[in-house]
């Protein structure tokens, strides 16, 4: 049983990873060659966006840079900047648009960024919407208007309903309109579909992991067919995700993952089980799993069969769940405050004001300081500690 296992995890993955292309230039040649590439400045685009649209001296000068070539800016430019700031834009938002598209300084007024204005306007976007969408995405301004943004409004507000959701939606994914949507996400929904996932868990993937739905037609098909034969069932509310897993993973990723989860002590069958049941487990990267692997051991009262036996423990923060609770724990142990620790299940399943209220309001001379201190660090380092799977378990 487990060698036929292991030979579905193995061969499963025929994906081949992507091939870096590495330069053999000699280290003179290339220092030679970055000094010749130093970009060029011009100083008067860049005292014409200080003087007259009031942007940043050091934004204003790495615009320019990449506009040597234009040398009166006071045609196309003060049009261009004088409409985007009369619809709503701010200094700000022209300068990052500018920066990460500064030949549109150059482009053509009237024939090319007024009439994508113009089809949002008309679409029903309000002036907020549409300033938040392209300060997003500058792009958008320069796909074509009938082969990709009104074709791709039309879908959008077809699957989600209203002018308002695809603005909200538009404000994270722009780059959805600079996509054939009729050849990636219809076939891709509709395929998703034809497999029982429901319509409304697919729209929600579209918010939360959108590139997900733009894959080939022909690879989802793929990726669908690789969650069937690891068994992941269809009538499941976490099919989908098996499928978004394996989309997620080449056949390298895939094999270290697999051995990450062996070196835990899963058994090939516990894999399998797992993969079954909470898929998004095999979308933590290998590190965090190594990471928590050794922070756990070194407490030395937890052992890796806790993760085996707990495998959503693998989606808590280390930063912000583990490492304030360990400390605290310890503080107490050391002070003979505490004679046992909790069992590990207990521990990273306690909400953080369960663990306050039962291990630091007590003692808060002793580890208040110390614990609040940690968890204003961790904050600062990750911006949620709640992982998406849980949503996903939760809402569906």
């Amino acid at each position: 049983m487990s060698i036929h296992i292991r030979r579905g995890f193995s061969y499963l993955f025929s994906q081949n990873p992507s091939l870096l292309c590495k330069s053999r230039a000699p280290f003179s040649l290339y220092f030679s060659t970055c000094i010749e590439q130093q970009p060029q400045t011009n100083p008067v685009l860049s005292d014409f966006l200080v003087q007259n649209y009031h942007f940043r001296p050091q934004a204003a000068s790495q615009i320019a840079s990449g506009l040597t070539g234009l040398k009166n800016p006071h045609q196309k430019s003060d049009l261009l900047l004088t409409f985007l700031k009369d619809i709503g834009f701010s200094v700000t938002q022209m300068e990052n648009i500018l920066k990460s598209w500064p030949e549109l300084l150059s482009a053509n007024l009237d024939k090319i960024i007024k009439p994508k204005i113009k089809i949002f306007q008309e679409f029903g976007f309000s002036a907020n919407e549409i300033v938040e969408m392209i300060s997003k995405e500058p792009s958008i301004l320069h796909s074509s208007a009938d082969k990709r943004v009104i074709p791709s409004l039309s879908v959008l507000k077809g699957l989600l309903g209203s002018t308002a959701e695809v603005a909200k939606f538009l404000r994270v994914s722009g780059w959805y309109l600079k996509t054939d949507l009729d050849k990636t996400l219809v076939p891709n929904m509709n395929f998703l579909i034809s497999c029982g996932i429901p319509t409304e868990k697919i729209i929600w993937l579209m918010y939360y992991f959108p590139r997900f739905l733009l894959q080939k037609p022909e690879n989802m098909e793929k990726f669908v067919a690789r969650a069937d034969q690891l068994g992941a069932n269809r009538s499941s509310k976490m099919f989908v995700h098996s499928v978004r897993a394996v989309s997620s993973m080449n056949n390298d990723t895939w094999e270290h993952k697999l051995k990450a989860f062996r070196d835990l002590g899963f058994s090939e069958e516990g894999i399998v089980r797992l993969f079954r049941v909470e898929p998004l487990l095999f979308c933590i990267s290998e590190e965090k799993i190594r990471k928590l692997e050794r922070f756990l051991l070194a407490t030395g009262k937890y052992d890796l069969s806790c993760i085996v036996k707990n495998p959503t423990s693998l989606t808590r923060s280390i930063e912000k769940r583990y490492e304030p609770r360990f400390q605290v724990l310890e503080i107490l142990e050391r002070k003979n405050l505490i004679k046992n620790w909790p069992s590990f299940s207990a521990l990273y399943k306690m909400t953080d004001n369960k663990f306050f209220e039962k291990f630091v309001s007590p003692y808060y001379n002793e580890v208040g300081e110390a614990y609040m201190k940690k968890c204003v660090l961790a904050r600062k380092k990750e911006v949620d500690s709640k992982p998406s799977y849980i949503c996903l378990s939760n809402r569906f």
